[in-house]
């Protein structure tokens, strides 16, 4: 007989915390074993970066019986939501600072060749040949590449938080660490940084320990998600789609049992009332039960969709107008001669990468700045809901409710009907004894939550987020893309979160640089597979521009290269063919996903499905890269 032998990483034991009078959790146990690919899903404010802290040693926990237990055979990387680093260093000094001989060799290299000095080079040359070095440079040059990460003589102190975050990244995975922490790793990044980190952890064998908040990344990275409500953590195997199924019979088995606390809550409050002041011992003893079932005859089980359809203002004919619109500054062209007339209703994505002029391309459209060339017309009936990225307006000595009311005490529904500013609190998951705290004391995520919710008490027509999804947990997400699906006004759309931008727009406008604005019918998941597409017919168009240059007489300078049989011909011209099928089979899945009726055995299909997929295309693209050499 075989038994599997498991090597514990980190086990935590008894481990209590509580601010102030507030318990984030009690008596809480977790274990973390080589291998594990681990999410943590929880509310914004309910002890989810705490927790994060206390397993990477950041913060200390309470509690006499509360343990720690780390294996000391392994390195741990942790990447912090703001990482400090010596301000007076460079990039390179940053993203190089580590005990290990070889990543030194390398840095001192690199910072040889900037300065150009050829005898340190020559000496760092040295001294890499002899620590064999140079499967590392390669490893930190993909890694700096594909983080955007190219001016390595730039100061620290000169770098913008998301830059800093960056580089924090590149540091842990270039020291390759056993055990990786991670919290908000997708923040500050673009969507191309986001798919290649995905495919990275995927492949790597390292244990990984993360908050975030993209759904995409979880399917393809997590085996396994802990949730932490009411200050318990709740285990569930598998990755995002497997945690939505098994949640739902969750949900369904505690509203049963919340039925049935609730009845014999209310079979016990008559006995209480009929019995007089002196009892037996086992009526004491019923007494003292009967907190215990109160207490779960009134928790609170209310995560149900949003419901709400809002009585927006009316929107005219003209709605807003972009012509001939141009704006640059100095050198960098953000958008040339791009026109544009929105319809009723238009839901539009704007996405391109990091440095293109998302947030400028907005700001010319609310007419908060003036384009160089071209008209911006907005209409009469025109309210907009702008939601930026800096928590703009709050007043952090207000309290919660307050902070609503000073917009508005209510904001209209269909049929007369009014949803009030603690009611609206409540639906984005601000409880009533939480409004009465003061902005100051809450959480990144839950000030985010809240200049959001300020917005849509404005009860605009035309509503533009930027970034809305940064720093949101996931159960947050999931009532803002619920009410944003109600939304029967106009929404423009800029997020990294590539599950939120194909669950809410089908249209997309692309800023690819250079002032080129693509308008683009369907989702971004749809517009990747176009433009994949896309990559390999001009491969496959140069390729037979090549074949046809090279079919000139000519007497060859160098043995000739092996040519393909008529199979492999054959396989050549099929492989496309096969990769869109299986690319048309992934997109008919990823929309499949969006359907909520599914059931728990159909969507383990599905996902076992597309992971076969997506190894199969995989598989077939390294497949006519090798055989196109020969084509």
């Amino acid at each position: 007989m075989f038994f599997l032998h498991v090597v514990n990483y980190l086990t935590l034991e008894n481990i209590n915390k509580s601010y102030g009078e507030k318990v984030l959790f009690a008596d809480l146990n977790l274990t973390i074993a080589k291998g594990q690919k681990i999410a943590l899903i929880a509310k914004n404010g309910t002890g989810k970066t705490t927790l994060l802290r206390i397993i990477g040693l950041e913060e200390a926990p309470e509690g006499e019986k509360a343990k720690i237990l780390v294996n000391k055979d392994i390195k741990i990387g942790y990447l912090k939501q703001d990482p400090f680093f010596n301000p007076e260093y460079t990039v390179l000094e940053a993203a190089l600072d580590s005990e290990n001989k070889k990543i030194r060799a390398i840095k001192d290299l690199e910072l040889a060749t900037l300065l150009g000095n050829a005898e340190k080079i020559q000496a760092a040359v040295e001294v890499t040949d002899d620590l064999k070095a140079w499967d590392i440079e390669a490893r930190i040059k993909e890694i700096l590449g594909k983080l955007k990460i190219h001016d390595l003589s730039q100061k620290i102190n000169t770098l913008s938080g998301g830059q800093k975050k960056r580089v924090s990244l590149a540091k842990i995975l270039i020291e390759e660490p056993d055990f990786l922490i991670l919290d908000e790793p997708t923040n500050h990044l673009d969507i191309d940084m986001i798919e290649w980190l995905e495919t990275f952890l995927s492949a790597q064998n390292v244990t990984v320990f993360m908050v975030t908040h993209d759904r995409y990344f979880l399917e393809r990275v997590c085996n396994e998600i802990v949730e932490l409500e009411r200050g318990e953590l709740h285990v569930y195997r598998g990755n995002y789609s497997d945690y939505l199924e098994k949640k739902s019979l969750k949900v369904q088995n505690d509203k049963v049992n919340l039925d049935k606390h609730k009845k014999l809550y209310k079979k016990e409050l008559g006995w209480i009332r009929k019995q007089p002041k002196a009892r037996g011992t086992k009526a004491k003893s019923r007494v003292d039960n009967f907190d215990e079932i109160k207490t779960k005859a009134h928790q609170n089980l209310n995560d149900d969709d949003l419901t709400m359809e809002i009585d927006m203002a009316r929107l005219g004919g003209k709605i807003l107008e972009l012509h001939s619109l141009k704006k640059a500054y100095g050198d960098t062209n953000i958008v040339d001669s791009f026109s544009y007339k929105f319809k009723k209703g238009e839901r539009v994505g704007l996405a391109g990468s990091n440095g293109t002029g998302k947030t400028t391309f907005i700001k010319l459209l609310t007419k908060e700045i003036e384009p160089d060339g071209g008209k911006v017309i907005v209409g009469d009936t025109v309210v907009f809901g702008h939601y930026t990225q800096d928590n703009k307006g709050l007043n952090e000595s207000h309290r919660v409710i307050d902070a609503i009311r000073e917009i508005a005490d209510y904001i209209p529904l269909a049929k007369g009907r009014k949803m009030t500013a603690e009611a609206l609190l409540e639906t984005f998951l601000f409880p009533r004894s939480q409004q009465q705290v003061y902005v100051s004391e809450l959480s990144g995520g839950e000030k985010r939550r809240l200049h959001l919710l300020r917005i849509l008490i404005k009860n605009p027509n035309f509503l533009i987020l930027d970034e809305p999804t940064n720093d949101l947990d996931i159960i947050t997400l999931n009532v803002l893309e619920d009410f944003l699906t109600h939304y029967k006004g106009c929404l423009l759309v800029t997020s990294h979160d590539r599950y939120f931008m194909d669950k809410l727009v089908d249209h997309l406008f692309v800023l690819e640089g250079n002032g080129q604005v693509k308008d683009f019918n369907g989702t971004y998941s749809e517009y990747k597979i176009a433009q994949r597409e896309s990559k390999y017919a001009a491969t496959a168009e140069a390729a037979k521009s090549t074949s046809k240059a090279t079919t000139a007489p000519a007497i060859p300078q160098e043995p000739e290269k092996r040519k393909l049989s008529y199979n492999e011909k054959k396989e050549l011209e099929n492989i496309e063919g096969d990769i869109e099928k299986m690319e048309k089979r992934k997109k008919e899945i990823e929309a499949l996903f969006m359907d909520s009726s599914m059931s728990g055995d159909q969507v383990s299909e599905l996902s076992k499905e597309m992971g076969e997929i997506e190894k199969n295309i995989e598989e077939k693209e390294n497949r006519w890269l090798e055989l196109s050499e020969f084509a």
